[in-house]
């Protein structure tokens, strides 16, 4: 049975060809759209945790994903987190999102820094209020002194920092107030308390407590990031089952039509087979495992070309977070072989309910 799969599949090198690009094709979806969300979530919550920041306080109007959430609360509150017994620093931020979806921080230079310093590999904090600091990875090609553009206002490079450290791009908070309308507000105020995680629990209830902030979301760092999964982001998984049903689609597609057309094109050999004594299981054998080699090899074809798409894309953009998840190259092996071998499966069935004498007078 070996041979005579082997031999089918070489006969037709095109139409095996194609059906292993198609299997690829489907394989590196699932895997790009997954390294594409999971990066981002990853990424997101990597650069989080380099803040050193233990607590989090932001209005309970505020997304998950705080670069889409408003700067709805005063800077000035702040000042009254900081006057919380056992608070160390508190630090306003107003985040943004520009066209080009980078995320940009305005901050207050002083409690920023001492949530965790900056390490700067170059330049000086800000200077003036049209200063900005870079990350290593978005200041590639850039220098200190040079100009950019953000917000559509033109900033000079007053430092470059090591990346990790929450945004990749900083400025002056109330530069940021200004540009975007939102004077004197912040998206969210990032805590640092006493013997951490002694505390942690005193001081949620005394901000609470607060007159005025009894509506505020206080999280701990860990139940901060562990709030920000797919599975409670709104739309998150839709998006993906989509792209995944739609990958799907397109392998099972490919697969019963090049099997269909091939036990077509191979009618009366199936009746030579059966005129032999081969059974209905036989041939239903010989179709699906001839369909199990073309998704194999489409499976590695599909994981090689996904994870040196990676590695192209990181070398290229390093700021775009696109990791491949490994769970998800196992359900993207399953999902790909699944799906082929139903493909195949009606082929299979109709070449094992050909009769052999009306198969043997095929022309």
């Amino acid at each position: 049975m070996n041979k005579l799969v082997a031999g089918n599949l070489v006969h037709r090198p095109l139409r095996s060809l194609i059906s292993c690009l198609a299997i690829a094709i489907e394989v590196i979806m699932i895997l790009s759209i997954t390294a594409i969300l999971m990066g981002k979530l990853n990424g997101f919550k990597t650069r989080q945790n380099g803040i050193g920041m233990d607590m989090f306080v932001r209005p309970n109007t505020a997304s998950n994903l705080i670069g889409m959430s408003p700067a709805g609360a005063s800077i000035k509150v702040a000042d009254v987190l900081a006057k919380i017994p056992h608070v160390v620093v508190s630090a306003p931020v107003n985040v943004q999102i520009n066209s080009s979806l980078d995320t940009i921080y305005g901050i207050d230079f002083k409690s920023f820094d001492a949530l965790l310093p900056f390490t700067f590999l170059s330049g000086t904090p800000f200077q003036g209020p049209d200063d900005v600091i870079l990350d290593d990875y978005s200041a590639a090609g850039k220098k200190v002194g040079d100009h950019i553009s953000i917000l559509n206002h033109p900033f000079r490079i007053s430092g470059i920092v090591a990346h990790g450290k929450g945004g990749r791009k900083f400025v002056p908070i109330d530069t940021m107030g200004s540009l975007t309308g939102t004077e004197g507000k912040a998206t969210m105020f990032y805590l640092r308390t006493e013997d951490q995680p002694k505390y942690q629990d005193e001081v949620r209830k005394a901000i609470l407590a607060t007159p005025g902030m009894s509506t505020y979301n206080v999280a701990t760092a860990e139940e901060y990031l562990s709030s920000i999964s797919p599975d409670r982001l709104p739309g998150f998984n839709i998006g993906l089952q989509v792209v995944i049903g739609i990958a799907v689609i397109i392998g099972f597609l490919v697969i019963f039509q090049s099997m269909y057309t091939a036990v077509m094109e191979r009618t009366r050999e199936i009746g030579i087979l059966k005129s032999m004594g081969a059974s209905r299981s036989y041939i239903v054998g010989i179709v699906l495992r001839e369909t199990g080699v073309l998704a194999t090899i489409g499976i590695v074809l599909g994981i090689a070309a996904s994870f040196a798409l990676s590695a192209a894309l990181e070398a290229r953009f390093p700021t775009l977070d696109f990791v491949i998840n490994v769970p998800y190259v196992w359900k993207a092996t399953l999902i790909a072989f699944i799906g082929a071998l139903l493909g195949a499966l009606y082929p299979a069935l109709k070449a094992a309910s050909k009769d052999p004498i009306d198969a043997l007078s095929y022309e």
